[in-house]
């Protein structure tokens, strides 16, 4: 009953806020008044993933919320996908006059949000990291280099044709291991399944090829992260955590107990109290 509340009240923020604006290459909800937040999804996560988020920093805030193109219901782009929506969000921001807004960015999202502070005089006043880092890429291939992640690759072609049934084998899978909610899993599943599928293949390639380990040193605004310690464990995460941001200068970082990727799912009121105290 509490959560059909919230989804109710939700949808009434929607239906009365003022979208402002459509870009190609995503689509933004604006809910509430005050000071601006950009909500950055993960990768194929509709904006709807911020939901309970939203119903409660809406109270005090500007809230725009994201969902990028080849996800949910968005029209695909052509590629580079996450350079397109990068320079796109630069251009919302400013057509739009939000004054040092707040980037909140989770997995992909956050990703996005370490690299658009990157930029020399760019606007942005505050960053709350939720389980990204600054080089997927690195944690997932051994001897990374990124100037070697390429778009035609076996394993792209593997993907782009892959059956329908096999594919959704795969995200099942994937899900399992993203949040440790049961309830939430088939939501995780058909965001993957329901993905631009080249947007899936080809974005990820644009995310693999992000390397800001070195550029997040130009970051002088503050920087909260929150990190996940399942499956690996805590010094595992720690570890990995603290080597990748080792050149961020203004940090704080935060690791949750039993939760995995989804920490907004997995530990949703802590979550929120981490955002809040982050926001003040």
């Amino acid at each position: 009953m509490k959560t059909a509340k919230k989804t109710i009240m939700l949808s009434l923020l929607f239906i009365v806020a003022s979208v402002k604006g459509q870009y190609k290459e995503f689509e933004v909800d604006v809910v509430g008044t005050g000071e601006s937040i950009l909500l950055f999804p993960g990768f194929t996560c509709t904006g709807s993933v911020w939901e309970d988020v939203v119903v409660e920093l809406s109270k005090n805030y500007e809230c725009h919320v994201f969902t990028f193109a080849g996800f949910g219901n968005v029209t695909p782009i052509e590629k580079p996908w996450l350079p397109k929506i990068k320079d796109a969000v630069n251009k919302y921001v400013k057509e739009h006059e939000l004054e040092n807004p707040i980037i909140i960015g989770h997995s992909l999202g956050g990703a996005l949000g370490l690299w658009l502070a990157t930029d020399d005089k760019h606007p942005y006043s505050k960053l709350i990291i939720v389980d990204a880092l600054p080089s997927t890429g690195a944690l997932m291939i051994p001897n990374f280099d990124s100037e070697k992640i390429a778009y035609e690759s076996p394993w792209n072609k593997q993907l782009l044709e892959m059956d329908k049934v096999s594919f959704q084998s795969m995200a099942a899978q994937m899900a399992s291991g993203m949040t440790l909610t049961i309830e939430k899993r088939q939501e995780l599943i058909e965001w993957i399944v329901n993905a631009d599928r080249e947007t899936y293949v080809y974005g990820y390639t644009d995310l693999l090829k992000l390397d800001l380990r070195e550029d997040i040193a130009k970051i002088a605004i503050p920087v909260t992260i929150l990190g996940a310690t399942k499956p690996y464990g805590l010094e595992m995460v720690k570890t990995t955590f603290e080597r990748q941001y080792k050149k961020l200068k203004n940090y704080n970082i935060e690791y949750v107990e039993d939760s995995a990727h989804f920490i907004m799912y997995d530990k949703p009121e802590w979550f929120l109290d981490k955002v809040v105290a982050a926001l003040k």
